[in-house]
């Protein structure tokens, strides 16, 4: 769940860098020359690594579709990321990270938990966050997991963002995974409930945060020692809720780049 303002407003589109003269091989070059950040901070950029991945569709157990959107490494296969979308919805912002993933040799899979729709205002996406029946969203997201872990190299990490930080927790309680990443996601937990987590744990929290705050952090470090799970890493940032991203007003461009550094230093330890 987002914190008591959402999960940051959404900005007014950038104008569109240069780079956009290549023609396609070219911009297809250049797109994975550029940091992250830039990429992410210019909408067209975004969109254009997105487009660059494809649709993903598989049916559940119990009747339920996973879909999303798939990046596969040069190789074609490799270590497994499962990104969780902000209360949003699935968008290009988080496709242009899972195609980021494999640049770097990941096998990203970037799951849209909405079925296709999407908030453009904070309403809708309360509507959407709200009415998401948690049950399927949980057998779809480990439905998910055991599909990459079957289709790369077996081993697997969640990794989401606000609400999708939240889920990442709850995709690793549900089933193992190799690794687990945390953006800003909520993460009140008890002991008893965190009993089933077996992956090592990353958490990027922001102290100007009014909702995930130290309290329920300072919480979730005490529970993660109460049941016995000492293979976690929270780092704490001068940073608002969503800081990582560079689409809404709440965007800190160094502090989302540092998250980020150690993001993959994590991932590749865990991964490898």
């Amino acid at each position: 769940m987002c914190d008591i303002n959402g999960c940051g407003s959404q900005k007014s589109n950038k104008p569109l860098p240069k780079v956009t003269a290549l023609d396609r091989r070219q911009f297809s070059l250049g797109l994975a020359s550029l940091p992250l950040a830039t990429v992410l901070a210019y909408p067209d950029l975004a969109k254009a690594a997105s487009h660059m991945m494809a649709d993903f569709s598989l049916p559940t157990a119990n009747g339920h579709t996973v879909t999303g959107s798939l990046a596969k490494p040069k190789g074609g296969t490799g270590p497994a990321v499962l990104l969780i979308h902000e209360w949003w919805g699935l968008n290009d912002q988080i496709r242009a990270v899972a195609h980021e993933l494999s640049e770097m040799g990941y096998l990203a899979l970037a799951i849209d938990l909405y079925d296709g729709q999407y908030g453009a205002t904070r309403d809708e996406a309360m509507s959407l966050m709200k009415g998401m029946d948690e049950a399927a969203a949980t057998e779809k997201l480990v439905t998910a997991v055991n599909w990459l872990r079957a289709n790369g190299s077996g081993k697997v990490a969640t990794m989401g963002w606000c609400f999708g930080g939240g889920w990442s927790l709850n995709t690793s309680l549900a089933t193992p995974v190799d690794a687990t990443v945390i953006y800003y996601g909520r993460v009140n937990k008890s002991a008893a409930d965190l009993q089933s987590l077996s992956s090592p744990v990353l958490g990027h929290f922001g102290t100007l945060d009014k909702s995930i705050n130290k309290d329920m952090v300072n919480g979730f470090e005490a529970a993660l020692k109460e049941a016995g799970k000492t293979d976690y890493t929270n780092y704490w940032y001068e940073a608002d809720h969503a800081f990582a991203n560079p689409t809404g007003s709440r965007y800190d461009e160094k502090d989302a780049a540092l998250a980020w550094t150690r993001t993959t230093s994590f991932l590749k330890e865990h991964l490898g």
